[in-house]
């Protein structure tokens, strides 16, 4: 009996030595299957907002769901430039395997952050990226482990819906922060527009979101109308900016649907949705085998005409029925 026992026991501390060596080694190849992504956003907004969502779909959508077979690092610096490089500098430490960013700055601090790895940076929601010293160029870029969605206008068919709206329009106001590179190129983009119409443009750049209303106030009784582009700065804060226009009278034509249902007029537009989807459809490429570097940048897929007939009234105008019922998303409220 005595001899039973001792075998027992040495059958037991073995059993305990085979699970203490295995059972990590079993862990380690569990979390070898998981793979690590890291979305970078600038600040919450509802475009931005979507953007993200629409991306997260699209992953789940082709079999990549968060908490499963990837684990999702979401990070906000919600306008803090410094929080933007701890962030970039968190997943790389982390060794993810891609990074997901939403707008300029926190793509360009992630691109720095990845130097000397092979960790790609997937972006969204950016205008000009070969402009802002992303990549190289939209379609070849070897050098640049960076590629991504754009969400670039025409501007010029803003314009167009603006005079549409407001027949006899002479002076376009319009409010960006100048040291946002993709904004810059779009106020350039809203002048080249312009001039040949003559329509003249008042510039009044902001550097935070505190500086909209006292910018917007400047505007009153200079211009007919006002168009802002994608700058997130002034979109987070566009209540303050809807409210001095519905206050003056001032027609407001954002640029993308989410402002459009927030109280801006019509734009032709992007539901950044469709950006976030078509950006997580190109990280699936990127995690399945595609390289980065060697995949073109592109184009957001679906622009739109969306309307809000009701922040028209309370602006004062009226939108021809013929735009009514050409658009495809239509808000009365």
């Amino acid at each position: 009996m005595k001899i039973k026992r001792n075998a027992k026991l040495m059958m037991s501390i073995c059993l305990v030595a085979v699970l203490v060596l295995v059972l990590p080694l079993m862990n380690a190849c569990a979390d070898e299957g998981v793979k690590k992504i890291g979305i970078s956003q600038i600040v919450s907004h509802p475009a931005l907002d979507a953007t993200r969502e629409g991306c997260i779909k699209a992953l789940a959508d082709s079999g990549y769901v968060d908490g499963e077979n990837i684990e999702i690092d979401y990070q906000n610096s919600e306008g803090d430039m410094s929080l933007v490089e701890t962030i970039s500098a968190k997943f790389v430490g982390d060794k993810v395997d891609v990074i997901i960013t939403i707008a300029t700055p926190n793509t360009l601090s992630a691109i720095a952050a990845v130097e000397g790895t092979d960790i790609p940076v997937v972006f969204s929601a950016i205008t000009d990226p070969a402009g802002s010293g992303m990549v190289e160029s939209w379609e070849s870029h070897p050098d640049d482990n960076v590629t991504g969605v754009s969400d670039m206008i025409a501007v010029a068919d803003d314009v167009d819906l603006i005079t549409q709206i407001v027949p006899g329009v002479k002076t376009i106001g319009t409010l960006y922060n100048d040291g946002e590179a993709n904004s810059v190129f779009l106020v350039e983009k809203l002048k080249e527009a312009c001039l040949p119409l003559g329509i003249g443009v008042v510039e009044r750049p902001v550097s935070t979101s505190a500086d909209i209303l006292a910018a917007a106030q400047s505007l009153v009784g200079q211009v007919d109308v006002i168009w802002i582009g994608t700058d997130n700065t002034v979109v987070s804060g566009l209540e303050a900016l809807i409210g001095v226009c519905e206050d003056g009278s001032i027609p407001l034509f954002p640029s993308d649907h989410e402002s459009i249902e927030r109280g801006g007029i019509a734009c032709y537009g992007f539901d950044y949705y469709d950006i976030g989807y078509q950006t997580g459809e190109m990280v699936v490429k990127i995690l399945e085998g595609a390289n980065a570097a060697e995949t073109p940048v592109e184009k957001g897929m679906v622009i739109s005409l969306s309307v809000n007939t009701a922040a028209a009234e309370r602006m004062g105008v009226t939108i021809p029925q013929e735009l009514i019922d050409a658009a495809e998303i239509v808000y009365d409220k």
